[in-house]
């Protein structure tokens, strides 16, 4: 266990990463306490798919029955052609042999879950809220943060603690005082993320991917069950575009529909049609497709980075909040195991550095609908009449178990 003049970890940031931290540092024994910039959490976003690796971690905090209670389990992914037609699908979670089920769910819920969890085992005083980190200070003894009010911009007493773990995102305010030139990366490609209320669409379980984002993307699943009482389901979309030399969108933003409708207007299958599909949204909002280029170090002596701030990775594949719950999982268990703050974040940087910045890199080449490319490459994107006659089934699985392993949800790693 840690020793030293000061005794709490500081938390920067109480989103996804930062809440199962403190969980889990408190499941270990440990105290720490967290610090937000937003004023108040609320339930905001839209969906998000919580894959095999990350509910692994959601159950060891005890959140699996709550989670799977407010989402929606799927049982197959599928991998469709512009034109509606079938390329790959391949069953999911339980229903692929994995101990964990797959997840579709409101961000905001899952969010609330940790939040609600949080202030019942740590205490809602050790979540502090209208906390804007500005600057981080350290010495041999330990850490100084320095807040300001969010909503007032009034400084506020500086915080002392042993180690500080930066939580805060992509745009973290802790990774940018060791990073001060650093810039989003940016490859011009856009993307809309929206809400919809649906019947089922195929068997209402399936996580849907159509076209490729040579020629627009489209990725579709449910995320609330019966949300009417009469079978209508609540469904999320991410559509994905080119835009070279578009400037950067705000994070975010409220979008319009006829910004994007006109790329999928042909997209009416027999068991689907898009535009009426996007034209019942509810909410769509529109950001870019951004990362940051991986760096060699993430621990500053008594400061680290997790989740976001350490390695954000293009929103695709769903594994962004796996590996960030990963991160606190793997921190915690080495904070509980060493005298030593100051090693143990050492520790963490080497065991999860690397295996991320992998991740990085193939969210931006081979991402999971690398199929739809290869099967739109080799046909040319037109409809076909036999797949064989340009790809197996076999390849194809091939492809979608190379993202796995490498993204740490292969079937062997999670058990």
């Amino acid at each position: 266990m840690m020793g030293g003049t000061a005794t709490e970890i500081a938390i920067v940031g109480a989103g996804i990463g930062g809440l199962a931290l403190a969980l889990g540092l408190h499941r270990r024994g440990i105290a720490s306490r967290v610090y937000e910039s937003a004023p108040e959490l609320k339930e905001l976003g839209v969906g998000i798919t919580i894959l095999p690796h990350a509910m692994r971690e959601l159950t060891a905090l005890g959140l699996q029955d709550k989670i799977v209670a407010g989402g929606v389990a799927n049982t197959q992914s599928a991998f469709f052609n512009r034109f509606g037609q079938l390329l790959y699908h391949e069953p999911r979670g339980t229903y692929a042999g994995y101990a964990y089920p797959e997840v579709g769910i409101h961000r905001g819920r899952l969010h609330t879950a940790l939040y609600d969890a949080a202030k019942e085992r740590l205490g809602a005083e050790n979540i502090l809220t209208n906390r804007r980190c500005v600057g981080v200070e350290q010495d041999a003894d330990g850490v100084t943060l320095l807040c300001q009010e969010t909503t007032s911009g009034a400084a506020l007493p500086p915080v002392r603690a042993a180690i500080l773990l930066a939580c805060d995102g992509i745009n973290s305010a802790v990774r940018r005082q060791f990073y001060p030139n650093e810039e989003l990366a940016f490859e011009g490609i856009n993307t809309w993320r929206g809400v919809t209320r649906s019947k089922p669409i195929l068997d209402g379980h399936t996580y849907i991917r159509i076209g490729s984002i040579k020629t627009g993307k489209l990725v579709i699943y449910p995320i609330a069950d019966n949300v009417d009482g009469q079978g209508t389901q609540l469904v999320n979309f991410t559509g994905e575009a080119p835009l070279f030399g578009r400037p950067k969108n705000d994070w975010n933003k409220p979008a319009k529909l006829e910004d994007f409708l006109p790329i999928y207007e042909s997209w009416r299958f027999d068991w689907l049609d898009v535009p009426q599909f996007l034209r019942n949204s509810e909410i769509v909002l529109e950001y870019p497709m951004v990362d940051r280029d991986p760096v060699e170090r993430w621990t500053f002596g008594r400061v680290t980075l997790v989740g976001d701030a350490a390695h954000p990775m293009y929103q695709r594949g769903s594994n962004g909040s796996a590996q960030a719950l990963i991160d606190a999982r793997v921190l915690a268990d080495l904070i509980k195991a060493s005298d030593d703050p100051v090693a143990a974040l050492a520790a963490y940087e080497q065991a999860r550095l690397a295996v991320t910045r992998k991740i990085v890199h193939t969210n931006r080449t081979t991402p999971p609908d690398f199929i739809n490319i290869k099967v739109e490459q080799l046909t040319g994107d037109r409809p076909f009449d036999d797949l064989d006659k340009y790809i197996s089934q076999d390849a194809l699985r091939t492809l979608s178990d190379n993202y796995k392993q490498i993204a740490g949800f292969g079937q062997h790693d999670v058990i």
